[in-house]
């Protein structure tokens, strides 16, 4: 009498699902947060996002008028053009 399944007849595994288990075996990297609970702690949270948002609003803002206001340009060459135009008074003031 044969016990048990036969080998032949047996249902393979998914190969997928051994990935998907060391996957979710590995910490991921970064900060963790933990939600409050103490009411105190969950009034400062919420008005901590709160004011976080108005201050990303308002800056976005502020770099919207900035670039609405005249053509983009990229910081980076604006700072190199103003560094030429100082190393060309410098010259200028030396000879």
């Amino acid at each position: 009498m044969v016990q048990g399944q036969v080998k032949g007849l047996q249902k393979q595994k998914a190969s997928g699902s051994r990935q998907a288990a060391k996957a979710a075996a590995q910490t991921k990297k970064g900060k963790r947060y933990v939600a409050p609970k103490n009411k105190d702690a969950v009034r400062h949270a919420a008005m901590h996002q709160q004011l976080s948002a108005k201050i990303n609003r308002s800056i976005e803002r502020q770099v919207a008028s900035a670039a609405s206001s005249g053509k983009l340009t990229i910081m980076k060459n604006v700072a190199m053009e103003g560094n030429a135009a100082k190393e060309k008074e410098a010259k200028g003031k030396k000879s």
